[in-house]
């Protein structure tokens, strides 16, 4: 089902598309004040088209909680993170549907992961990827502090026997360049995800822009607030869509803390993302890092190690 079938005038659709509503699935994710607040559209349009939205892609409001199980195990996926350690301390893998965040202080290898991750999708499920013979996935990666690297990707792509001209067409970068552009680029990313079947998404990293942007606690609240409605649209978007949603994360200094530091952005990226790992780097062995999971809603706390070699993220034990 299309936009033009909600049975809505030329001018309406032109005014959601302009507002970044350009597929079912970003209404059906939007809230109906959301949807009241474009230029153009009516209270009374916007709870009608909200409610079959509603109603076309999620039928049925209330499940028994085996029929949730059923369709969980059959929708939710898990892409693998390169290092079965890792990927067992995840429960299998990055999920689909939710938010996992990478926390650490510079130099972890938060970024590395983010482009293990978007060479991963590309391996096929047997592999621990989203691709298969039929359709061809994507990845999307908004790159806020100029992280992103093609060269590293494409050495990460070959060492996984990948086609890395293939690799590169379908990962799709979009550089932020202040937070009210990040923000920007995620409301309107509900197209591109649909048209380039885009399996993930990342931001690297979430809070650069607000931390720089955001001086001094009179504007704190105000940064909150922003970021708040950022992290519920990119959370809608990975459940709406289906897609696996990674987040890195910068660190500030906490004695009370696991180390000497913790993640940035407060209570809201720690209600907002799923699944949260710490990532640090012992003191010695350069290529090892220890990752901590700090919160998941079904899986315990726990470490496990891993290296990040020339080929990307690998066990430290083969």
């Amino acid at each position: 089902m299309s936009l033009e079938e909600l049975g809505l005038k030329a001018d309406q659709l032109r005014v959601l598309r302009d507002a970044g509503f350009n597929t079912l699935e970003s209404i059906c994710a939007a809230t109906i004040a959301e949807l009241e607040n474009v230029k153009g559209i009516s209270g009374e349009t916007a709870n009608k088209i909200w409610r079959k939205a509603q109603e076309t892609l999620i039928p049925q409001q209330y499940v028994p909680a085996s029929k949730l199980m059923l369709e969980r195990e059959k929708n939710i996926q898990q892409l693998t993170t390169g290092s079965k350690a890792l990927n067992e301390l995840l429960g299998g893998g990055v999920e689909t549907g939710s938010i996992t965040e990478l926390a650490g202080e510079y130099g972890v290898g938060k970024s590395q992961i983010c482009h293990q991750l978007s060479v991963n999708v590309f391996l096929t499920k047997e592999k621990g990827g989203f691709a298969t013979e039929n359709e061809t996935c994507g990845v999307l990666y908004i790159d806020t502090e100029k992280t992103f690297r093609a060269k590293r990707t494409a050495q990460m792509a070959e060492a996984q026997g990948l086609d890395v001209k293939h690799v590169l067409n379908h990962i799709i970068i979009s550089h932020a360049y202040s937070s009210d552009h990040q923000i920007f680029l995620l409301d309107h990313a509900d197209a591109v995800i649909k048209e380039n079947n885009v399996r993930l998404i990342i931001i690297d990293s979430i809070l650069a822009h607000f931390r720089a942007e955001y001086l001094g606690r009179e504007l704190l609240a105000a940064r909150q607030q922003q970021l708040n409605r950022h992290m519920r649209k990119l959370s809608r978007l990975a459940r709406a869509f289906n897609c696996a949603a990674v987040i890195t994360n910068q660190a500030i200094a906490s004695p009370t803390f696991y180390g000497t530091s913790q993640p940035t952005g407060g209570n809201i990226v720690a209600h907002g993302s799923t699944t949260r790992l710490w990532i640090r780097r012992p003191k010695v062995l350069e290529s090892v890092r220890i990752a901590r999971l700090l919160e998941s809603p079904w899986l315990p706390t726990g470490e496990a190690t891993f290296r990040i070699t020339e080929k990307g993220v690998e066990d430290t034990v083969e």
